[in-house]
């Protein structure tokens, strides 16, 4: 099959489009800060409940929070709390914090989307975080407009590796799953392309390795910026 093939191109948002470790290893120190109320003790047992390196300030590449939904991530720390928040709070706080987090690119995006859209691509986004927050980040960067449709663990369509959220994607854009690209950096986005019909790419601008991510993908390439030639543009 030839990569011109393809119509639709759908990418996860955080690891894909944005660094993971650039864009979240800075937010995670402070948002656990936070939610510690200054409690060095229990800052560090929230770090290593997530595993989240407090010392070197990175995630650590079994982390619940690199593939997870926010409400995943909530329910995790939440018995560390007792009875002083509820998941609720924390997802609460947590998505409060996340909106004002500073994304960092994983390659230049607009030029990169303004070709794939001039190439005669739709776009997409299927992200395990929440819609609005999704939107916040797309909107900092001014490239909301390059996709036709965008989508969270809130939207209604499951979270990732449930395929749902891949499969309405393509059903809203009127492209058969077969002429689409589901490009992540995590083993959820791989799976849910996959069982949605779809073709995948892997990416390393997350946490997963290559020889991790290749036995699930048809590629896998060192960031998103390299995509236009393994289309074949």
């Amino acid at each position: 099959m030839q990569q011109n093939y393809f119509k639709l191109l759908i990418f996860d948002k955080d690891g894909t489009l944005f660094d993971f470790s650039r864009s979240w290893n800075n937010w995670a120190k402070s948002a656990l800060l936070a939610l510690a109320d200054g409690d060095e003790t229990l800052f560090r047992t929230l770090a290593d409940r997530l595993s989240f390196d407090p010392d070197r300030g990175v995630f650590l590449p079994d982390s619940i929070a690199i593939a997870g939904t926010l409400d995943e991530t909530a329910h995790h720390l939440a018995p560390l709390f007792g009875a002083d928040y509820t998941p609720q709070q924390i997802a609460a706080l947590l998505h409060q914090l996340a909106q004002s987090a500073v994304m960092v690119e994983a390659a230049p995006l607009a030029p990169l989307l303004t070709g794939l859209q001039k190439a005669g691509y739709l776009l997409a986004v299927a992200t395990n975080g929440q819609k609005d927050e999704a939107e916040a980040h797309l909107a900092a960067h001014e490239i909301r407009p390059y996709f036709a449709e965008v989508i969270g663990c809130d939207s209604g369509h499951g979270a990732k590796p449930d395929p749902a959220m891949c499969a309405h994607i393509a059903q809203a854009c009127g492209v058969a799953p077969a002429r689409a690209v589901m490009v992540g950096d995590s083993l959820h986005d791989l799976r849910a392309g996959r069982a949605a019909g779809m073709a995948t790419v892997g990416v390393l601008t997350g946490l997963a390795v290559h020889g991790a991510l290749m036995p699930h993908a048809d590629a896998v390439l060192p960031d998103i910026g390299h995509l236009p030639a393994w289309l074949g543009h």
